[in-house]
């Protein structure tokens, strides 16, 4: 059986930190936590679970403190985790029983990440991030921010997720002053920097410059293919927010370069013809072709794409009933909505049709 060693950077982390090592202390073998700078209990905390603590002075970059972190593993597999995640109790045991099976000939396990939640708990976005690294191969973290290893050898795609459950926002602010700093110290040309740079001014309502970056990112085609298409998608929100609607709808078709339609990409322009046309029969027949393109196009999970289950059923369906109402064909409407019905019987949306169709008296 393999042996891992957890190794985490933290700050500040008193409310999340012993909920997370909890989850976790019976399925690694060792932990390692590196501080950077915690002013509250997190230290404290750190210590119920493990002597190896240190300190790490922060320096705006987090692959040196998580390389630090690594530097200090000694067992098979090095393994990260942020201190706001967990590992809920059916993914231990996959995790043991993966474990097990590990017989040092994979170099990389890739596990899924479950950041986003609906009301009842159940993941709404999920992509696969390297989890596990073997720590012989020696790899090292890159990037000041969105930092990231590449994956390399051979590698094993796990079942058992980690799920991402924030308690408190994050500093908004952190990541753009990162790459701010960057842009002023040599600029910003890295695809990935600039990807997540776009991002970043998007998140901030600096749409115009989002947009620019997100252009620069894209048409100097050294992005990767899931950057690719998740640019074009945020690029179409930043036009969107611009007021440019024709340009929101042709970033959305540029993503097609990269890939088939993806999910997520039809439901945005069955949205964008909706909105276009209201009542316009024209407009609601091209949105009842996208969301039916929603419901047949699967997104191959172990892509790295950041996947959202509900735009393959539950967006669709709902989207379609509306669609068809407002066509005239209400025994359509009704059967998408009694498809939604019974996947999710209590979302507003849902409990509003039912109201709706009970006063049509059917």
């Amino acid at each position: 059986m393999a042996t891992v060693s957890l190794c985490m950077i933290v700050r500040n982390e008193e409310d999340v930190l012993g909920r997370c090592l909890e989850s976790v202390k019976d399925i690694v073998d060792e932990i390692i936590i590196v501080d950077t700078g915690s002013t509250d209990r997190t230290k404290e905390i750190a210590g119920r679970f493990t002597n190896a603590v240190y300190d790490f002075p922060w320096i705006d970059d987090f692959s040196a403190a998580r390389n630090f972190s690594f530097s200090k593993a000694t067992m098979d597999y090095q393994m990260w985790l942020d201190a706001d995640d967990v590992i809920e109790d059916e993914d231990r045991k996959k995790f043991q029983q993966m474990k097990e099976e590990l017989d040092g000939s994979t170099d990389v396990v890739m596990m899924p990440y479950q950041v986003a939640f609906d009301q009842k708990g159940n993941p709404t976005m999920t992509y696969y991030r390297e989890r596990l690294l073997k720590r012989s191969r020696g790899f090292l973290w890159q990037g000041a921010v969105h930092e990231v290893i590449t994956p390399a050898g051979t590698i094993l795609y796990g079942r058992a997720a980690v799920c991402h459950r924030k308690l408190h926002p994050s500093d908004p602010d952190r990541n753009l002053k990162i790459y701010e700093t960057m842009k002023e110290h040599g600029g910003i040309t890295d695809p990935r920097h600039q990807f997540y740079y776009a991002r970043e001014l998007f998140y901030h309502g600096r749409y115009e410059e989002a947009a620019a970056m997100f252009l620069t990112f894209l048409e100097e085609g050294r992005g990767w293919i899931e950057n690719n298409i998740s640019a074009c998608l945020d690029l179409s929100h930043c036009y969107a927010r611009m007021g440019k609607r024709e340009e929101a709808l042709q970033a959305l078709f540029r993503s097609f370069r990269y890939d088939l339609p993806r999910p997520e990409l039809c439901c945005e322009a069955g949205k964008w013809f909706m909105e276009q046309g209201g009542s316009d029969k024209g407009n609601l027949k091209q949105a009842v072709y996208w969301y039916l393109r929603a419901k047949d196009q699967k997104t191959n999970e172990e892509s790295g794409a950041f996947v959202n289950p509900d735009c393959s059923d539950f967006i669709p369906d709902i989207q379609l009933c509306v669609c068809y109402d407002r066509l005239g064909e209400r025994e359509k409407a009704l059967e998408y909505h009694e498809k939604c019905k019974k996947k999710k019987p209590d979302h507003p949306a849902v409990l509003f049709n039912e109201a709706y169709f009970a006063g049509k008296g059917m």
